[in-house]
């Protein structure tokens, strides 16, 4: 089956067997969807699955080789708008309709090591296909050794708005251990050009790393600080199977995570984050300043609100629409969920045929939805609100143990407390009955 006959066959089985009736679904022999009254919000992910080396953590789609025409570095941008025409192509025949895109986010991989000239293409493409709301947020990730004043100033002219640095550790042999190829003076360097030209600034850091010290991550955390980026994002380093970084462990060349240690660098976070005017809005990301605009006074909802979160992030946890771009992208429209053949090269055969590069995906049944809304919204200092009552029935016992805000618990909402966001999985678990 090709890629475009399966995305049919799962919005036919979404919207045309009676299984999912959204309010927006207008029945007009076949069923339409109209996306922008179902939600006000859109967003577009472009994966770029290039880079200079692999870290030896990495277990993301990503490759060090070009794939030929269409795959590799010098001409995957044509791939992307095909796919993007293609995407187009689909949404018309089925009468989708989302709205400009709020956030458009560039991962991977590097996306920088693409030309500023494809980056712009692409941005056009998605500007054509759907649009970009006025004030969208146009990010893109980045190594601080691709960022120079020219490519900043390039940037900044071709629409991004915000660069996510790689920064992981400010100590060299930590980035060893990462096969991180950067060095630490790199970061005030890139920070500095982006800043430059305009641009917002967040920093991502890793926690744990093999013969990373409390006192080393403690300088880590200090060294970008001391950057004064308006959003940090700190990650608790995972070794999955796989990865270079699991063999040298299986070898006995690395040593194990430590949970304990993990959970003493988290708190360390949030205190100096919190010490330097940052607030949680994510479990693993923190945000300074109000959005003084929207709220003028400081008694904002929840830290969500705050003006330097990534919107992007936000896409995720508050459950947007949005169509993924590229190899191995993920998907998700409606109560439709997909995702994209993985290989650059396999990709780029089935756009350039003409078909939607879709590799597989799935309806989402009731109580997946339920799932997911509990585990993503209990995830950001919003919380989950609405629980239903066998999920209240959990909140005494959850805030007995410290794990949730008793505020928040007399309301009826799930919040977690700082001990909670280490438990997380297991408060999602204890709310759902599992």
């Amino acid at each position: 089956m090709s890629g475009t006959s399966k995305l049919k066959e799962l919005f036919s089985a979404a919207y045309e067997d009676g299984r999912s009736q959204p309010s927006t679904v207008a029945r007009e022999g076949a069923a339409q969807l109209d996306l922008g009254q179902q939600a006000t919000d859109f967003a577009v992910y472009i994966h770029v699955p290039f880079c200079r080396v692999r870290c030896g953590y990495c277990d993301f789609n990503t490759y060090v080789k070009d794939f030929g025409a269409g795959a590799d570095r010098a001409s995957y941008h044509d791939s992307a708008r095909k796919e993007m025409a293609l995407a187009a192509q689909f949404l018309r025949e089925h009468k989708l309709v989302p709205p400009p895109a709020s956030s458009v986010y560039f991962g991977g991989g590097t996306p920088t090591l693409l030309s500023v000239r494809a980056l712009r293409a692409i941005l056009a493409e998605i500007q054509d296909t759907w649009g970009i709301a006025p004030g969208a947020e146009v990010s893109i990730e980045a190594n601080p050794d691709t960022i120079t004043d020219q490519v900043a100033r390039e940037l900044a002219a071709s629409g991004f708005t915000r660069v996510s640095l790689g920064m992981q550790s400010a100590l060299p042999r930590i980035l060893t251990t990462l096969d991180r190829t950067h060095r630490p003076e790199n970061l005030p360097q890139a920070v500095a050009a982006l800043r430059g030209a305009g641009l917002a600034v967040s920093l991502d850091l890793i926690y744990g790393t093999p013969g990373e010290s409390l006192t080393d991550w403690e300088a880590s955390l200090q060294a970008a600080l001391a950057l004064e980026v308006d959003h940090i994002s700190a990650y608790s380093l995972v070794i999955e199977p796989g990865t270079k970084m699991h063999a040298l462990v299986d070898h006995g060349k690395l040593s194990p995570i430590d949970p304990d240690s993990q959970a003493e660098k988290y708190e360390m976070a949030d205190s100096l984050l919190k010490a330097a005017g940052f607030k949680w809005y994510e479990i693993s990301n923190w945000a300074k300043r109000l959005d003084t605009e929207q709220f003028p006074s400081p008694q904002i909802p929840d830290a969500t609100y705050l003006a330097n979160t990534s919107r992007h992030n936000l896409a995720y946890w508050r459950d947007w629409n949005w169509w993924g771009i590229g190899p191995g992208a993920h998907s998700h429209l409606g109560q439709v969920r997909w995702w994209n053949q993985k290989h650059p090269r396999g990709y780029a055969s089935r756009v350039a045929a003409g078909e939607l590069p879709v590799q597989d995906g799935e309806v989402l049944a009731a109580d997946s939805r339920e799932l997911e809304r509990v585990m993503l919204g209990l995830r950001t200092a919003a919380g989950v609100k609405s629980l239903r009552a066998e999920e209240r029935a959990q909140l005494p016992a959850l805030v007995a143990a410290g794990y949730l805000e008793e505020a928040a618990a007399r309301r009826g909402e799930a919040i977690l407390t700082l001990r909670g966001r280490l438990m997380a999985d297991y408060v999602t678990g204890q709310l759902l009955g599992w």
